[in-house]
């Protein structure tokens, strides 16, 4: 604790008495310093304790001593130590009631006491609090330091800085969730600053908040030296750190961003190991698949799971790097809470990942691309898709060429109707139709009845209806012409004019495919979407 009032009173060396405002010798002392200026606010800084002898001043002026007094108050001067024997033989009257009225503690310094000895009882004071604030700082360093290097995570280091700062601390992952929590009793105000811990993650690091309430006051700092935060750390005090626990929370953020670091270099090496692992599957060789995944994700392979491909919805670079990114972080995380086995696979903006049938990197994803689309519908405007994504249909490990296929066709699917993900199984058990929602498909349906459209616009025969009722009742001509309310020989007539129009021949099945599909991708609402 730095120098009080009171401990300066109670040094005995400075025989110092109280004259006035004797309830508030509780205040911190921040320096000593002697002035004879009649106003010597200009030079404070609040926070001294003002020596003077009242050699230019009226001391025994009531106005005079009430202004300069409440001058110094407002200035936040701890104190004032009036030299008696000097100019005045004691206190002057006026000072004391002044000093009394303001609240101002007024000292008395006994002619053998000089100024020179109150500063230097400061300062040695002041000294000896920051010794004893770095001391126990590099106590809480090395305790730290122990707690970083032990197996167990992030969780001790947690709890020794908690008990440094007598608060607790939370530490949050890249996605903005609680990773560990200490004491335990925290855990339900640590989540409460999610949404906090989240929004500073998304300035460059370093970066700081402070979070104040009713409970606590709570500071938020970024770990990681790169572009992007690391995670965050969140430490709860009932009041401002003092230089001791500066000390601890520094000491352990620098801790916290090596761990982050070293554990970003595994996680390198492992993508590298991964993409091995992946390459060895689509080319059939499961079993050396198998013996090289070991541990890490031999796990995945004993029971069905998914092979999920994302892209950015467009091309853009770093930042569809990071949409990229943050989708597999997400995924990694709800994979560790569960427990699960997880094959993720950057291929530039491309990501590439294996995960439980089922499970909840599965979930995760899908929840993410819901929230996206959720987005994308309620505000207009709003871009579509930042990211599209193509689920497989549940796969082994001898099949992950064919999973891979269905990936790929699915993410294809998606880019075209919008959407942030798509799975296979819907193309297999849906119809072909939504698949026809394309701009290409649309085009290439438009030009080939813009010539049948034109002709019926100038009111010469209702070829298009025609064409349509004749396909939809497979050429039959009686079923076609009842449908249209026609004779056979007028529906007839009109397919002959449909043949000269368009060049092509009904008789070729190709032909009739053709103007079938054109048919529905511009008549079909999916179409139209």
């Amino acid at each position: 604790m730095p120098p009080t009032l009171a401990s300066l009173v109670q040094h005995s060396a400075l025989k110092l008495r109280v004259r006035a405002a004797a309830d508030r010798l509780d205040t911190p002392v921040r320096w000593a310093h002697a002035s004879e200026l009649a106003d010597p606010v200009p030079y404070m800084d609040g926070g001294e304790l003002l020596l003077v002898t009242a050699a230019n001043l009226d001391a025994g002026n009531q106005e005079e001593m009430r202004r300069y007094v409440r001058r110094l108050a407002a200035a936040g001067v701890a104190g004032l130590g009036f030299a008696v024997g000097v100019v005045h033989e004691a206190v002057p009257a006026a000072l004391v009631e002044a000093a009394e009225e303001a609240g101002m503690p007024l000292l008395e310094v006994p002619r053998p006491t000089p100024f020179i000895a109150i500063s230097k009882a400061v300062s040695a004071a002041i000294a000896a609090d920051q010794y004893r604030a770095v001391t126990a700082g590099f106590d809480a360093q090395r305790e730290l330091t122990r707690a970083a290097l032990a197996s167990e995570g992030p969780a001790p280091l947690l709890t020794r800085l908690a008990a440094h700062v007598d608060g607790w601390a939370a530490l949050y992952d890249t996605t903005g969730a609680v990773v560990a929590v200490a004491p335990e009793w925290a855990a339900r105000r640590a989540a409460r600053l999610t949404p906090d811990a989240a929004r500073l993650r998304e300035r460059p690091a370093p970066s700081s908040a402070v979070v104040g309430s009713a409970e606590d006051r709570v500071e938020l700092q970024t770990l990681g030296t790169g572009r992007r935060a690391r995670g965050v750390l969140a430490v709860g005090t009932g009041a401002a750190l003092g230089t001791a626990e500066r000390y601890a929370v520094n000491s352990a953020v620098a801790l916290l961003t090596l761990t982050t670091a070293r554990s970003r270099a595994l996680h390198g090496a492992e993508q590298r190991l991964g993409a091995a692992v992946l390459r060895m599957l689509l080319s059939g060789e499961s079993d050396h698949a198998r013996a090289v995944a070991g541990d890490l994700w031999g796990g995945l392979f004993d029971a069905p799971f998914r092979l999920l491909i994302a892209e950015p919805a467009a091309p853009s670079g770093t930042t569809g790097t990071a949409v990229a990114e943050a989708l597999a972080e997400a995924l990694d995380t709800a994979a560790t809470r569960s427990g699960e086995p997880l094959l993720a696979v950057p291929e530039g903006e491309r990501l590439v990942v294996l995960a439980v049938d089922g499970g909840a990197a599965v979930a995760a994803c899908t929840a993410y691309a819901e929230a996206q689309d959720a987005r994308s519908a309620r505000d207009t405007g709003a871009e579509g898709a930042q990211i599209v994504v193509g689920l497989s249909a549940p796969a082994g490990p001898i099949t992950v060429s064919t999973a891979y296929k269905q990936a790929g066709q699915a993410l294809s699917v998606a880019r075209r109707r919008g959407k942030a993900l798509v799975e296979h199984e819907e193309l297999a058990a849906g119809s072909v139709l939504p698949l026809l929602a394309d701009d290409a498909v649309r085009a290439f349906a438009d030009g080939m009845l813009r010539a049948l459209r034109e002709h019926d616009a100038k009111g010469r025969g209702d070829l298009v209806a025609s064409l349509r009722a004749w396909l939809s009742r497979h050429g039959q001509w009686d079923a076609a012409a009842a449908d249209l309310g026609v004779h056979r020989h007028t529906l007839r007539y009109r397919m002959r004019r449909v043949e000269e129009i368009l060049g092509r021949s009904l008789d070729d099945p190709d032909a009739r495919m053709e103007l079938w599909l054109a048919l529905k991708a511009t008549s079909s609402p999916t179409a139209e979407d």
